[in-house]
């Protein structure tokens, strides 16, 4: 077995949500974990599958999850739901990624919190070799709230700085009877100017590989099937899956 790691592409909103969801149902080389870095098209924001439409439109209306980059109307960005949970991430300036892993490995069959840890730790290392000094962070107190802004409040074992405690790295998942999809976002400007972005990539996925217990390879785009790509996207881009919840 070998973690497969496949090109950076980059696409709007709807498309990525699309195809990271046929990489968990649909790809070809199904018992084979999968490992994808991508880009945005546009400035795009997507938020997690219990959330209200309508909440994350009061929180990107006004200054925005990053204010860095200032507010944006309706129409001048991307917004999806995406299949797995958590809260509104703003993609202006982020490092994407998405880990699928087959049912019955090891790590999809742990806890959603497990899995959760042992990924963020890995990217903890790839940080750290950069001299970004990362960490985990440790328990919430109890009455913490819900998903929100992501990387307004960091939960439990994301990656956040080790003096300032800020939120550096999160992710959601989903789990059904393919296997586990993991989608992170990785917040650039909280990490520092210093990070080159293309040797983290790789050091990221080595970490990972080792993780799995397997073997990291590149690996050409997978043979999916154009229109349910299409079909899929359109689905992600529909009015009746923005208001699911």
């Amino acid at each position: 077995m070998t973690l497969h790691l496949l090109p950076t592409r980059t696409a709007g909103a709807a498309e990525n949500m699309a195809v990271d969801f046929l990489l968990l149902q649909r790809y070809p080389a199904a018992t084979f974990p999968r490992f994808r870095h991508y880009q945005w098209s546009r400035p795009a924001f997507t938020f997690g599958y219990s959330q209200k439409i309508d909440d994350v439109r009061n929180m990107i209306l006004g200054s925005g999850p990053n204010e860095a980059h200032g507010a944006l109307l309706p129409g001048e960005y991307d917004l999806c739901r995406r299949p797995t949970g958590g809260g509104l991430v703003d993609h202006r300036d982020d490092w994407t990624y998405a880990l699928v892993v087959p049912r019955g490995h090891a790590l999809e069959a742990d806890r959603a919190a497990e899995s959760y840890r042992k990924v963020h730790a890995c990217l903890v290392e790839a940080l750290r070799a950069q001299n970004v000094a990362a960490r985990l962070q440790p328990a919430l107190e109890a009455d913490a709230p819900g998903p929100g802004v992501c990387f307004r409040r960091a939960e439990v074992n994301d990656v956040v700085l080790a003096a300032s405690g800020a939120k550096i790295a999160g992710a959601a998942q989903k789990r059904n009877k393919r296997g586990l999809l993991l989608q992170g976002s990785i917040a650039r400007l909280a990490a520092g100017a210093g990070v080159d972005w293309g040797r983290f990539g790789v050091d990221f996925a080595a970490g990972l590989a080792a993780m799995l217990g397997t073997a990291a390879v590149r690996t050409p785009w997978p043979e999916l099937s154009e229109e349910e790509v299409g079909g899929l996207t359109e689905n992600y881009a529909s009015p009746e899956w923005m208001a699911h919840r």
